[in-house]
């Protein structure tokens, strides 16, 4: 006989066992209760129950005797019960399946029908398979005081905006995308409670925010929570994001306003469709300001924005745009480095040093093939700027535009330099600058503009640059506004080198001699020799300023052959050491 006594304290629940019957091993002889839960005993073996000592209710300290059991060859068999359908796991993954695209087909067809993709597609595009951690999907808009549960859960999935964490290429980022589907891609207040918890994650373990940005502003009819605030201006949600250092890429592939255009606005690079349209207010607010009555598609187009400086990358489709996230999040990864043709360097500058040239030819030949993204193409197009790799080495690259005003530096051009240096300081990306500029931009006209604040930038920027930066004259190095491509001055590069076409001088050298040699040249009667006269001067002052000459009076650091730049680049960075994300933030603008 065995006697199973009580292991401690609890109370009899439910009383299984009946004297005289038989069981198999594993059956329930008894249920104990202990803090609100049940325990299950089971027979240790085949029997017969001889005795059942306890009764329901019966309180139990430990030790007592529970009931006595008499083994039996073979016994009973062992009967497993058959489990229904669980109501729990039924409710659970009913509920989960509201969230999929497959339970709104009509609003995934309209959204399919207008060439563009679901917040979740993109979020699928953007990550490596299976790592998505998604936060808060089951929030619903506060409205359910109004509302019936179970059309909020249908109509209302996460609140209009996935929230969550995974890898692109390994590395780990937080994504956030509006969901247009769900209220217009409208900011509700759970939202935004979604979106601060991200940003607290992001900012917490260092990662890169994807916002993928659409809809209009805050929500009006929020009523949970309606009477908790007149005016709903302390969301947090604007400030944290701002905040944020690491970096932030933001994508609009529809329309864009209000609450989601200042979001996508403070992002570090800002990518549109053609199909897309930003503005800081929708058509509601325009009309409700008394501004008239416009159309969605009137407000911000992408061409519009993409001349204005906004966006930094105007690509075909949302898939382009994921492309060049993915792009962008590499830029921390050494890669394999195709080597171009280095000859090719030597043959961009053409030995005429009137004549123009393309810069974005001496780009391609010198970068990694098919790694130069440019930046900000639509807009300041006196300077070139882009991401690229150099060996293998991601690199920020910013370059004057021969082609536009010779490469004098204009307003625009110097607010795309200025903002691009803050880029990569904030990245921690490598700078490396190709020089041809005679020079800031002079002029009434041009001072209308706001010259001098707006070129000042440059010297602010590159006096904060905190990364390594190499400096490569290719011709024309004049003035202020060559010292501004280095950075504030030749002196502050790791290495600041010329192509033998380099030349330098305070201004460029026709106005230097007809400012500095104005009385000589007047003097002279006869128009033929006094033009004679102006090119001996010209050709004399070249001579001085040509690289070779400023060179060997230690104005810059060395003269080298165009077909060594990528190598001369590379040692230079290597010497520097790694990059690290600098201090500061990017300016919006």
């Amino acid at each position: 006989m065995t006697v199973i006594r009580a292991e401690g304290p609890a109370i009899v629940a439910v009383v299984h066992a009946e004297a005289g019957v038989e069981l198999a091993a594993g059956a329930v002889l008894l249920t104990t209760e202990l803090m609100k839960m049940h325990h299950d005993l089971c027979a240790p073996f085949a029997c017969v129950v001889e005795a059942v000592h306890v009764v329901p209710g019966q309180e139990l300290s430990g030790g007592e005797a529970l009931v006595t059991l008499r083994a039996v060859e073979g016994g009973a068999a062992v009967v497993v019960p058959v489990a229904g359908p669980r109501a729990d796991r039924a409710e659970f993954e009913a509920r989960m399946a509201l969230l999929e695209d497959a339970a709104r087909p009509e609003a995934v067809a309209r959204r399919h029908a207008l060439g563009l993709r679901t917040a979740r597609e993109n979020i699928a595009d953007l990550l490596d398979a299976g790592s998505f951690t998604e936060y808060g999907a089951l929030a619903l808009a506060a409205q359910r005081s109004r509302r019936a549960l179970e059309d909020l859960q249908a109509r209302t999935p996460g609140d209009g905006i996935l929230c969550g964490t995974g890898t692109v290429g390994g590395r780990r980022v937080a994504v956030m995308a509006v969901d247009y589907t769900v209220m217009a891609g409208t900011q509700g207040y759970n939202h935004h409670r979604k979106m601060d918890r991200l940003i607290e994650i992001a900012g917490r373990d260092g990662l890169p925010i994807v916002l993928f940005a659409e809809g209009g502003g805050g929500r009006p009819n929020d009523h949970d929570v309606a009477g908790l605030m007149a005016a709903w201006l302390n969301v947090t949600s604007f400030r944290h994001f701002a905040a944020h250092r690491g970096p932030k890429i933001g994508i609009n592939a529809g329309y864009c306003f209000a609450g989601n255009a200042a979001l996508f606005g403070v992002c570090d690079v800002r990518i549109g469709t053609h199909g897309s349209f930003t503005g800081m207010g929708g058509p509601a607010m325009i009309e409700g300001g008394g501004l008239g009555v416009v159309r969605p598609d009137e407000i911000g187009p992408a061409a519009v924005q993409a001349r204005t400086g906004l966006l930094d990358l105007l690509l075909a489709d949302e898939a382009e745009a994921v492309a060049a996230v993915k792009t962008l999040l590499g830029l921390s990864t050494p890669r394999e480095a195709g080597e171009p043709r280095a000859e090719a360097l030597r043959e961009v500058v053409p030995a005429d040093r009137t004549r123009a040239y393309d810069m974005r030819a001496a780009i391609a030949a010198l970068v990694d093939p098919g790694s130069w993204l440019e930046l900000r193409a639509g807009f300041g197009a006196g300077m070139v700027t882009g991401m690229a790799r150099i060996r293998g080495r991601a690199v920020g690259l910013m370059a004057n535009n021969p082609l536009h005003l010779g490469g004098a530096i204009d307003a625009e051009a110097a607010d795309k330099g200025a903002r691009f240096l803050q880029l990569c300081d904030a990245w921690g990306v490598p700078v490396v600058t190709l020089c041809d500029t005679p020079g800031f931009m002079v002029g009434p006209k041009v001072e209308e503009t706001g010259q001098v604040a707006h070129v000042s930038r440059l010297f602010l920027a590159g006096a904060h640059l905190s990364q390594p930066l190499v400096t490569v004259i290719l011709r024309k190095a004049y003035g202020l506004g060559a010292m501004a491509m280095a950075g504030g001055g030749l002196d502050r590069p790791q290495f600041c080198c010329a192509w033998p076409t380099g030349e330098l001088g305070a201004m460029g050298l026709e106005g230097a001699v007809r400012l500095g040699h104005r009385e000589h040249l007047a003097a002279i009667a006869d128009e033929a020799e006094r033009a004679r006269e102006y090119e001996r001067l010209v050709a004399e002052l070249y001579e001085r300023g040509k690289a070779l000459n400023a060179a060997s009076l230690l104005e810059f650091d060395a003269v080298i052959d165009p077909a060594d730049t990528r190598a001369a680049i590379d040692r230079a960075l290597e010497a520097a050491g790694p990059a690290r994300p600098g201090p500061h933030w990017v300016d919006a603008w």
